[in-house]
């Protein structure tokens, strides 16, 4: 096995589709619906442009996480190391 492997988002939604949509689809929601709160109610799009920016950097760590989690989890499968 390679010293560094990537699991795609594929590979995460199927190990655990609830958290991962929460994770990745849950804040990238959120910063769109703020964007279009915000185009809608005709308000300044500075702060809601800061707050998708926001969204959007706590998906990519939220999802990195996640993956290696994941991945963590499969080398305890693979070597039985995993908790009772």
């Amino acid at each position: 096995m390679s010293g560094r492997y990537q699991l795609s988002l594929v590979e995460l939604f199927r190990a655990a589709p609830a958290k991962s949509a929460l994770v990745t689809l849950t804040p990238l929601a959120l910063a769109l619906g703020q964007l279009c709160n915000s185009y809608v109610n005709g308000l300044s799009p500075a702060v809601s442009i800061a707050f998708a920016v926001a969204m959007i950097a706590f998906a990519v760590v939220a999802t990195s996480h996640h993956a290696a989690e994941c991945r963590i989890r499969r080398l305890e499968a693979e070597h039985g190391l995993g908790r009772p």
